[in-house]
């Protein structure tokens, strides 16, 4: 009897983005490291190879073929760190439809299919309102870019200036539109542009020849705000070590010694000391320290008000930026108020691009739900306001499913925690993909695994930002970065003991439970409840999970794609985009292809810095300490290329300037 023809979907996500991956393949499939030593052909048929970039998985690693009795079967191929089928590490197994494989730190998901057409599933997204700045659902996929040069849309900027690469001072002036000529603009308004900008005041800049485009003036507006939605409140801690301090680039006094003086000025010694202790015996004989978000912010509006920043800030929505004929930059960019709308041309010759994360990522499952349904209420992502699930549990209690694990999925785990002080009447399913046996390995060094969660403080080790990683990424070849950060990233979920103590609590009474499974499709009951259909074992049925409320905590995306002004510059000036998708940079974050050329006016010059350098030669690119890191060097490359008003950072400047700094006065 002839084998059935099946063939495979496998899914699973990207280890570094967090993208899914979710492609059909025939019979027989070979997963390894390398593709050439993965053989081409098994008994005459022609082999679909995956490559799977880790260390963690051999060249050869594993083969997946059909048997005669219609079985499909896994072998490991004698791969060093195993093949796992549902958690049990294995040698051979017959694979069922769901199963989920682990190799290496690869969580891939069996299904059968023998429909060549059917359609992928990708990740969908929630964008942010270009008005308010803030997740909206409402928004769909913007405009990625321009429009057809036959089409008079009325729209800023002009068909003329979206279509030329390079645009002359005349035809922007003769636009009749106001016009500000500037020597430094920093695109974006957040964490990455005030870190350069306070950078290029500390080096001499000053403050009238800098403008800052954003659509907040506070610089931690948006990322304080998704701090919230995901329940990370004002006193609770951040995900950041103690001397990664956006307000001060030298990390001295870091927010740990920072905040264990005004515990020692408040009487509370013991306080005081146990903040000491944490930075001096983690993360081995102590807990991690982070700091508390609200100290974060006070000491960012400290340097906000001491460099002048409200002086640079230009409030407004960038539409477009292109070379002009100068050697310099045209930014377009809208600012509105309750009376009007006015669109402005803002002139530069140095520019910086930190746009942080265009869009948030939402499982398709669920967006094809609310699309459905046009429920907003039940189903929620972690990063929109979803304060009233919470409200609504604790007053009359009910069940929740929760998708995704790492940083926000612990805080939310907390949050219910929380929310059953007051309720005890209140269920928590959390699904993850697969069950984690094992923890991510590096070399000799394994990350400890508890109730399948990976425990990482932050998500790279904290040799990536200024130690021996950093070095080994710096000097890697372009085809090795990707394996690297396969190695080295994961989900960051911080080995808290309280934390901790509340699943081990919640496993032990049954309120909180966890599964494993690939979703199907996610409906409404008739009492108005959300069910999800766990894919088919064996073909022999479904799994329905029942819950008032679905929080989706899968995090949030950086790709150019889905950033128009990004997707833009990238289709115009047929801009490098690394393996991640994201803008390809120099090490000292220049953008290449945009180098301005002037014979009479110097060379423009833009950089980028944030989630959207990600896959180049520095993991932790959109951390605090990362930010600093990229504004450091991009500003140290334009002090060695003797660009006016940018002064090295010499060892006597830096002590004048830190003093400066501790004295609360004005760098200039």
């Amino acid at each position: 009897m002839n084998p059935q023809p099946w063939r495979l979907r496998l899914t699973w996500i990207d280890i570094v983005t967090g993208d899914s991956r979710s492609p059909i393949f025939d019979l027989p499939i070979a997963l390894g490291r390398v593709f050439e030593a993965m053989p081409a052909t098994i008994n005459g048929e022609r082999v679909s190879r995956i490559p799977l970039k880790s260390s963690q998985v051999s060249r050869f690693h594993a083969v997946i073929t059909s048997e005669t009795d219609n079985s499909i079967v896994i072998t490991d191929i004698g791969s060093r760190n195993g093949t796992f089928v549902n958690g049990i590490k294995k040698n051979r197994c017959v694979l069922a439809n769901g199963d989920m494989l682990q190799i290496g730190p690869y969580a891939i998901g069996i299904s059968f299919t023998v429909n060549s057409t059917e359609t992928p599933s990708v990740n969908s997204h929630i964008f942010f309102n270009p008005k308010t700045n803030g997740p909206d659902s409402a928004i769909k996929q913007p405009a990625t870019s321009p429009p057809s040069p036959t089409v008079n849309t009325g729209e800023f900027p002009p068909i003329a200036f979206l279509h030329a690469s390079e645009v002359t001072m005349r035809s922007i002036q003769s636009m009749g539109m106001p016009v500000e000529e500037i020597d430094w603009a920093a695109v974006g308004g957040g964490l990455g542009s005030f870190i350069w900008v306070d950078l290029l005041r500390i080096c001499g800049v000053k403050a009238d020849r800098i403008a800052v485009v954003g659509m907040e003036n506070q610089p931690y507006a948006r990322y304080r705000r998704l701090c919230l939605n995901s329940q990370i409140p004002l006193y609770e801690r951040l995900r950041s070590n103690s001397d990664s301090c956006p307000d001060n680039i030298w990390g001295w006094p870091p927010y740990a010694v920072r905040e264990a003086w005004q515990e020692l000025l408040k009487g509370r010694l013991d306080v005081s000391l146990k903040l000491m202790w944490q930075v001096f015996g983690e993360p081995t004989f102590a807990e991690t320290y982070t700091p508390r978000a609200q100290n974060v912010f006070d000491s960012i509006d400290r340097e906000v008000s001491r460099i002048g920043w409200n002086q640079m800030f230009r409030y407004g929505r960038v539409r477009g930026i292109r070379k002009t004929d100068d050697g310099r930059y045209a930014i377009a960019y809208s600012r509105s108020n309750a009376e009007h709308r006015e669109h402005v041309f803002l002139i530069a010759k140095y520019v910086h691009l930190a746009t942080g994360y265009p869009a948030i990522q939402f499982l398709p499952d669920l967006q094809a739900y609310r699309e459905t349904t046009q429920d907003f209420k039940s189903v929620v992502n972690a990063y929109e306001n979803h304060d009233e699930v919470y409200k609504q549990l604790e007053a009359r209690g009910g069940s929740v499913l929760l998708r995704g694990r790492g940083i926000v999925a612990s805080r939310v785990v907390q949050r219910l925690y929380e929310a059953r002080q007051k309720n005890r009447d209140i269920q928590v399913l959390h699904l993850m993909r697969s069950p984690k046996p094992v923890g991510n390995k590096f070399n000799f060094a394994e990350r400890s695994v508890e109730n399948h969660y990976e425990f990482q403080p932050f998500n790279w080790p904290k040799a990536c930002w200024g130690g021996e990683l950093r070095v080994v990424l710096e000097n890697a070849s372009p085809e090795c970065i990707p394996q690297l950060l396969t190695d080295w990233g994961g989900t960051t979920t911080a080995n808290r003991s309280d934390w901790r103590r509340m699943v081990k609590e919640g496993l032990s009474q049954g309120w909180y439970q966890i599964t494993f499974g690939e979703v199907e499709r996610v409906e409404r009951d008739t009492r108005n409840r959300t069910v999800t259909y766990i894919r088919e074992k064996e073909l022999k049925g479904q799994i329905q999970l029942k819950a008032d409320f679905i929080i989706d905590a899968t995090g949030l995306d950086a790709k150019v794609k889905t950033s128009p002004l990004l997707n833009d510059l990238v289709i115009q000036y047929n801009l490098a985009v690394n393996g991640l998708g994201r803008l390809s940079v120099k090490q000292d974050f220049e953008v290449p292809a945009m180098r301005n050329s002037s014979i009479s006016n110097g060379d423009g010059r833009m950089y980028a810095a944030g989630a959207i350098t990600l896959g180049g030669h520095y993991a932790p690119v959109d951390s605090f300490l990362g930010l600093q890191y990229a504004c450091l060097r991009s500003v140290e490359s334009l002090a060695k290329a003797k660009v006016k008003s940018v002064r090295k950072l010499t060892v006597l400047r830096s002590l004048i300037q830190w003093l400066k700094w501790i004295f609360n006065k004005s760098p200039g």
